[in-house]
């Protein structure tokens, strides 16, 4: 059972730290063009609209899903801490709690993703939000 200590430590931590930088990476990107973006170039809200959502959607899908990731992680803790009660067929509280911090790193974790991840996405929706308005003044149009 010490791959399941492997997986967890360098597979699920790790690809949750793969998924922050990703979150984080397309963040930038996305603030850097929302300075740039000339919103008189389109000729419709809806065609801004996607012009400016473009990977908000990945950024999502992390905050949503990072917390499962990490939870998978626990689960995986947990059953590495059992076995490990199992196989040596006595109780020490030292293996004991060393399976469970090992677990509750990986819950730590995947929510160190989302919660940055779930405020980037709502701050650039809201950008985007702002854009359109913007473009609707611009244009001589109500908002919807």
């Amino acid at each position: 059972m010490e791959y399941l200590k492997l997986i967890i430590d360098y597979g699920i931590i790790g690809f949750l730290l793969f998924l922050s930088v990703v979150s984080i990476a397309i963040a930038i990107e996305r603030i850097g063009y929302y300075k740039k973006v000339d919103v008189l170039k389109f000729s419709s809200p809806k065609e801004l609209e996607a012009d400016l959502t473009k990977g908000l959607y990945i950024i999502a899908t992390i905050g949503a899903n990072a917390p499962y990731i990490g939870l998978l992680g626990t689960v995986l803790g947990i059953m590495l801490t059992f076995y490990t009660i199992g196989q040596e067929g006595l109780i020490d509280s030292k293996k004991i709690m060393v399976g469970l911090a090992l677990a509750l790193k990986a819950t730590a974790v995947g929510l160190f993703v989302a919660i940055p991840s779930v405020a980037l996405y709502n701050y650039l929706l809201r950008r985007v939000k702002e854009k359109i308005a913007l473009w609707e003044v611009k244009n001589g149009r109500k908002g919807i």
